[in-house]
């Protein structure tokens, strides 16, 4: 699973083969996209999500860190920092380790998104965000951001993704970043 690049399932006798249900399913070439997200953290441990809906839909909705694909050849350190910028309007941050890794698969404005995501934490006494950075599918497809303590994630019937993001912020804000990214469990919507 080196840096991100999934491959396609074969068999024992090294014939591709279908996904079964719940694999990811990778493009032709056999990779999955390459996301970097964050983890933004304010002064008093609060939390930044975006609160998305599919564009057809707006009924369809949840709250998701902000994050996306790499462009060209950046690391995932720097499509973590841009994505940040883009989404959210928040350039002063402390971007910190590598916290997640998941592997997810969910329809998306027409098609299916299959990811290898990273999870950065980060940290910023920056708490004003603007969507002026917004792509237009973003534009269509994002209803505004939330700053969210540990305790209102931790009750919240929302959506959210990854759907663990309550648990796993607790267990950041208790007993600190893993001193290996933690592996969560593949996510297939």
């Amino acid at each position: 699973m080196g840096h991100g690049k999934g491959r396609p399932p074969v068999s024992a006798e090294g014939e591709p083969r279908t996904p079964a249900e719940g694999e990811p399913r990778t493009s032709a070439a056999g990779e999955l996209r390459k996301v970097a997200r964050v983890v933004l953290l304010d002064p008093q441990d609060r939390i930044l999500l975006l609160h998305g809906f599919e564009p057809d839909d707006p009924g369809d909705d949840w709250w998701f860190t902000p994050g996306g694909g790499l462009e060209g050849d950046e690391s995932r350190e720097e499509a973590a920092v841009r994505e940040l910028a883009e989404e959210t309007g928040i350039t002063q941050v402390e971007l910190g380790p590598v916290l997640w890794r998941r592997i997810c698969s969910f329809p998306f404005d027409g098609r299916r998104w299959d990811q290898d995501e990273w999870y950065f934490l980060a940290r910023t006494a920056q708490t004003e965000t603007s969507a002026d950075g917004l792509t237009e599918l973003e534009l269509r497809s994002v209803a505004g951001l939330r700053w969210w303590t540990s305790a209102e994630l931790l009750a919240a019937r929302e959506t959210v993704y990854p759907t663990r993001l309550a648990e796993l912020l607790r267990t950041l804000l208790e007993e600190g970043p893993p001193d290996t990214p933690v592996v969560l469990a593949p996510e297939i919507v």
